[in-house]
């Protein structure tokens, strides 16, 4: 396996040592930065998405919800789009997600090409509704949304699906992000935990660096054996300026916040994340720890203006 700040012993050591560890993120970030009031909003993507919706954040259109079995057998009938993306509201690590790409016949067809009965739909969103992919097993809700067309930037570098880009925030200021691209292995979804490829993102220019995939350091996608890196996001200064704005409306003090890039309607948010994974570091090929300690030492007891971070997103 390739090693990430592969190439000399001292940069080597610099990656172990700024290494930010799963215990460390839980008891110094996310129980001590996030207040408990504040999960349930994260938690459930409807509520995330009703919260923000007053601010003005863009993100992908809600078609309905399904709350219970009867909705779910009506929402066959009376579902009018072809195209639509079902999801657990309060689901986890990309799971439960299905992306429906168009009927055929009386079925809907999924983007892995799978062909769905409306026997095979319903049982899928019973499923969802019975906490299959939910946090902690609970009774969940299922929503229908718009279903994003990914920028032609990310083609050669993404199977199927569509790529996401995660930026994780502490104190309102960005410290690290990632493209994160579908595999084959990934079914198409972007989640590095089912196969996904993680590309770090540099967080003053937007462009992407070498990444990993599983317990790999790589530099090519594994499907279209392109490079991961030297890509630069769209819509870069929108994407940190949307992040930044979020963190001030929902008040956590760490967390992830995901966006994809429609071809049509530019930067969507799609949801956030209390406990970002830490696999982000290996794919900045940089530790976290060293720039969250950065962050307390400002000591800052209010947020500085959107200026303000970017400069010291610049000293990170």
């Amino acid at each position: 396996m390739n090693r990430p700040g592969a190439g000399t012993r001292s940069s080597l050591s610099s990656f172990f040592r700024n290494v930010l560890t799963i215990n460390r993120r839980n008891v110094c970030y996310t129980l001590t930065a996030n207040e408990r009031r504040l999960y349930p909003i994260v938690d459930c993507k409807l509520l995330t998405k009703k919260t923000l919706a007053p601010h003005k954040i863009p993100m992908p259109e809600t078609y309905c919800e399904i709350t219970n079995i009867f909705e779910a057998r009506h929402v066959w009938e009376t579902e009018e789009h072809d195209e639509f993306v079902v999801k657990p509201a309060r689901g986890s690590q990309g799971h439960g997600i299905m992306i429906i790409t168009g009927r055929e016949g009386d079925s809907w067809r999924t983007v892995n090409g799978e062909v769905l009965s409306q026997q095979d739909f319903e049982y899928y969103l019973y499923n969802i509704l019975s906490g299959l992919y939910s946090l902690g097993g609970m009774d969940d809700k299922v929503y229908l949304e718009y279903l994003v067309k990914p920028h032609p930037l990310f083609k050669p570098v993404s199977y199927r699906g569509i790529p996401d880009i995660r930026v994780v925030l502490y104190q309102g200021i960005p410290v690290m992000s990632m493209l994160r691209l579908p595999t084959k292995r990934s079914r198409g979804k972007a989640n590095l935990h089912q196969g996904a490829v993680g590309a770090g993102i540099e967080l003053l220019t937007g462009k992407t660096s070498g990444g990993v995939c599983g317990n790999s350091v790589i530099d090519l996608h594994p499907d279209t054996r392109q490079p991961i890196a030297g890509i630069v996001i769209p819509f870069w200064e929108q994407i940190i300026g949307y992040a930044m704005k979020v963190a001030d409306i929902i008040e956590l003090g760490y967390f992830g916040i995901d966006f994809v890039i429609d071809v049509e309607r530019g930067p969507l948010m799609l949801e956030l994340n209390a406990r970002p994974g830490l696999a982000i570091q290996i794919a900045n090929r940089r530790g976290l720890r060293s720039r969250l300690e950065y962050v307390d030492s400002l000591k800052i007891k209010t947020r500085p203006d959107f200026d303000q971070r970017r400069e010291m997103m610049g000293r990170l």
